[in-house]
């Protein structure tokens, strides 16, 4: 007698039909944390010693030399972003004038660079604007290598006669609204 309410109620789940209706919904919100990353790959220049400190937005390039006549200075920056963004730059030195800092050239560092953050890219000859874009980055990280905009600033100064000179460029990238 004590099988039979069990055997009632194993037959009530077997015959009587399952519906299951969804009877709420998830809405699941989130962020995208807007970065905007800089690195500067190293380089040789003749007579010039550079030395670079980078953290996160922010590549501080220390450049120094005996040579009293013009100095010309290539410097490829690394640029990663996951919005739009800005950078601009900081020279400082006692030692030497700055005459000159340009973009000379912009490349793809690989496939997942945005088409787009070649084409609209502006360069501008002030030092508070120097470039700006929108998003570069496609995927990957902060340390791949195929996700990046290699920016090539040429840096032109002139040192003070009979001097060694010794010159800080700082270059910092600000992150502006996440464009889709």
């Amino acid at each position: 007698m004590i099988y039979m309410p069990i055997l009632i109620l194993m037959a009530v789940m077997f015959l009587v039909p399952a519906n299951v209706e969804a009877q709420s919904s998830v809405t699941l919100n989130g962020r995208v944390s807007e970065t905007v990353a800089l690195s500067v790959r190293p380089s040789i220049q003749n007579n010039i010693d550079m030395g670079v400190v980078s953290s996160g937005n922010t590549v501080r390039v220390t450049l120094s030399g005996t040579d009293a006549t013009s100095a010309v200075i290539r410097v490829p920056l690394i640029v990663r972003s996951n919005s739009s963004f800005k950078i601009s730059a900081v020279f400082e030195s006692t030692t030497a004038e700055l005459v000159q800092l340009s973009v000379v050239g912009v490349h793809a560092t690989g496939s997942l660079v945005s088409p787009a953050a070649i084409r609209a890219l502006e360069i501008s000859p002030q030092l508070d604007s120097l470039l700006s874009g929108p998003r570069i980055s496609l995927g990957g990280t902060l340390d791949s290598p195929n996700n990046g905009l290699q920016v090539t600033l040429l840096i032109r100064m002139k040192p003070q006669p009979a001097r060694d000179w010794l010159v800080h460029l700082t270059l910092v990238g600000t992150t502006a609204p996440l464009i889709q």
